[in-house]
């Protein structure tokens, strides 16, 4: 039996290393919380609710907070958290403290999901010295380790963008993968969702030939640690996720599905892409095939 390491051992971080390395002159850390709200009987899927005021409740000492929805998203767009054109997306993530010489440590409450998804983009545009702290807020918390109060803004930094455009794709791509043999394509969404038990989208079910990872099931204990290593490649495998193969994930918004990538990435997987609106643009177009069990 193959024992299964994480390729990136760097970009997941222990409470330990984050508590010893707190002073580090070039470590950035950043709160990346963001709540979604279901409201049943709306027409919209969920409410965005920015995670700031818990930060400014307490947060990791050093630590500032990123707005991903008001400072890091197209609000230009219909669809919520849509992905910046790698040079401007950059550039705000400069102004951010976010340079070419920094070490960036990311973070969420609740899930990690919010984490992985600015890890995600911060990839898109070739910054690679980032790392989320295993288990977020709720670990170190939980470990009774420091707290702050002061808000923290780093000074704006130089980022020097290498975009990988590809790391994201839309409808069309996704839509082009169904069928296709040498693709694989991921829902990280819940399994009432990918069946169509749940119609929070729109039109109830799944991209036509996905299979179900839910981003939850690689979350372990109440600070939703990663999965070990062995865990995650099983539960792809038992998925039928080739390596050899092109994969496509994607969820509601294109932020669950950053941790199941994130994860495949670890596991050595190359050719991934997300669908950044995933199923809230795709429930809601008659254009688009769906299916259900």
């Amino acid at each position: 039996m193959t024992e299964h390491t994480y390729k990136y051992p760097n970009a997941i971080v222990t409470t330990d290393w984050l508590a010893e390395n707190l002073e580090a002159p070039n470590l950035r850390i950043y709160d990346c919380t963001t709540y979604l709200r279901y409201t049943p009987g709306t027409d919209k899927p969920y409410n965005v609710e920015s995670g700031r005021a818990d930060y400014d409740i307490a947060h990791i000492p050093n630590s500032a907070f990123l707005d991903l929805q008001a400072d890091l998203s197209d609000n230009a767009s219909p669809f919520r958290f849509t992905i910046l054109p790698p040079d401007e997306l950059a550039r705000k993530f400069a102004a951010q403290g976010i340079g070419d010489q920094t070490r960036v440590v990311l973070y969420s409450r609740a899930n990690m999901q919010w984490a992985t998804r600015v890890w995600w983009m911060l990839r898109y545009v070739g910054f690679d010295n980032a790392a989320v702290l295993d288990g977020g807020w709720e670990a170190w918390t939980a470990e009774d380790r420091a707290q702050s109060t002061e808000t923290v803004s780093y000074p704006a930094a130089t980022l020097t963008p290498s975009p990988r455009p590809g790391l994201f794709v839309g409808s069309e791509e996704t839509k082009a993968a169904i069928g296709a043999a040498d693709v694989s394509t991921i829902n990280a969404l819940a399994p009432d969702l990918h069946s169509g038990a749940n119609d929070r989208y729109g039109r109830p079910g799944r991209v036509p030939g996905s299979v179900n990872v839910p981003a939850a099931d690689l979350q372990s204990g109440p600070d939703k640690r990663f999965a070990a290593p062995d865990r995650a490649a099983a539960t792809f495998a038992a998925v039928g996720a080739d390596p050899a193969k092109n994969i496509i994930v994607y969820c509601g918004g294109g932020i669950a599905a950053t941790l199941d990538a994130f994860l495949l990435h670890q596991l050595g997987y190359e050719n991934l892409a997300v669908y950044d609106a995933s199923m809230s643009e795709w429930a809601t177009r008659g254009d688009l095939p769906i299916e259900t069990d």
